[in-house]
């Protein structure tokens, strides 16, 4: 028998079969229509979750680990631990890791505080981003105008400022703030820089605060601490980035940093080290369990589509029996039959594949929309869902028309 090939008669004969009875052909495609939405809404869902991950990894830093400063339990739980380390992260802990960890990059402290910020006539709530010059390097700040602070402005313990590019449109927004004055609780600070925009926004991942940066005020930290801008019963450090030089030195960075602030803390847990680079993959992890489920789903609507185009391919055979005799009986071959039936059950599930692509599509930007989560089209998800659709309509509908063909002829013209 010759390969299967489908000619534009062929396929024009097709569509004339599924238009003939449209309210039936339209029914038997919604199966494929449900479910090459579904994997291209879950798939653009999967692929957003994937992005943004990414992003916010990228922005706590690949080959960074952060120890987070973290608040006591409630109760007797919280009396105990006060006892243990009743000082919280300290600067002090920034040190003794860098003494431990000569390799690393950077070990840059901060501490992160929101305040009611004056300047330029306005005011607004801003988070104050205290630490050292090495925290602009660290996160590739990007300067716009004036300059950064320096280590001679830690060491002198000069009231100057650096604005984000968002905190300068809430102070200043109709005239260069470089030199001008902001205050922060009660302390007048010396604006010397504005930093470019940076394309973030607010989020939280595993306990670390992914803020909009934008909207920072940065100070030296010596400035901070000199001034007691801190509450009094909070903790010197917000928060501590160790910067490896590469991410293979993670874990075992890790692992010494959990002893050394074990034993400077007596053992309290007021803090948190968390590495990025494992929560990706974690989130991985749980991705592709997300990806699995969904698939599973889709392709059982996929299933259930085939079925019906099977369903309804016999059917049409039943219903075309004389009509096949008669084509027999002028000459076609077996080949012919089977092309015939199979072009009908393959342009079915590839328009009912198509259609899906655009509901998954619309699906997924309503998603984005209403619930304000991420989503990407994935090209290769909707060829892949398209192929599929089409993998269908060969798979369910071979058996029909391989019956179609196979009937005898003089028996198919007898039939009434």
């Amino acid at each position: 028998m010759k390969p299967l090939s489908f000619t534009a008669e062929q396929l024009r004969g097709a569509w004339e079969g599924l238009t003939s009875h449209r309210l039936r052909s339209g029914l038997t495609a919604l199966g494929v229509i449900f479910g090459v939405a579904a994997v291209v809404g879950m798939a653009s869902i999967g692929e957003g979750a994937r992005r943004e991950a990414l992003r916010q990894i990228e922005r706590m830093g690949a080959s960074n680990i952060i120890i987070e400063d973290r608040e006591q339990q409630e109760g007797e739980a919280q009396r105990e631990a006060l006892e243990k380390s009743p000082f919280g992260l300290r600067l002090k802990d920034a040190e003794a890791i860098r003494q431990i960890l000569p390799d690393a990059r950077s070990v840059t402290p901060m501490r992160i505080d929101q305040f009611d910020v004056s300047g330029g006539g306005s005011e607004a709530r801003l988070t104050v981003v205290a630490s050292t010059p090495a925290y602009f390097q660290l996160y590739g700040k990007s300067l716009l105008l004036g300059r950064l602070f320096d280590g001679n402005d830690e060491t002198a313990l000069r009231r100057v400022c650096v604005l984000g590019w968002g905190a300068r449109r809430e102070l200043f927004p109709l005239e260069n703030p470089v030199g001008s004055q902001v205050l922060v609780r009660d302390v007048l600070f010396t604006v010397v820089g504005i930093l470019d925009r940076r394309p973030t926004g607010s989020a939280e991942l595993e306990g670390v605060e992914l803020r909009d940066e934008n909207l920072d005020v940065y100070i030296p930290l010596t400035v901070s601490l000199n001034q007691t801008l801190a509450p009094r019963s909070s903790s010197e450090l917000s928060r501590i980035v160790v910067e490896l030089a590469s991410p293979d030195q993670l874990s075992g960075a890790a692992n010494v940093i959990r002893r050394a602030l074990a034993r400077r803390h007596r053992g309290g847990e007021d803090y948190s080290v968390i590495i990025p680079e494992e929560l990706l993959r974690q989130r991985q992890a749980t991705q592709r369990i997300f990806n699995v489920v969904m698939g599973t789903i889709a392709s059982i609507s996929l299933l259930v589509g085939g079925i019906g185009i099977m369903n309804i391919m016999l059917a049409s055979v039943l219903e075309r029996t004389r009509e096949i005799g008669i084509r027999r009986a002028v000459g076609a071959t077996e080949g012919d039959i089977t092309r015939q039936f199979l072009s009908e059950a393959v342009l079915l599930s590839v328009l009912g594949g198509l259609i899906g692509v655009a509901v998954g599509v619309g699906f997924a930007q309503g998603i984005a929309a209403y619930a304000g989560w991420e989503t990407a089209v994935s090209f290769w998800a909707v060829v892949l869902a398209e192929t599929v659709a089409a993998g269908v309509g060969v798979l369910f509908g071979w058996l029909p028309a391989r019956r179609a063909a196979k009937l005898d002829p003089i028996a198919a013209l007898r039939y009434e």
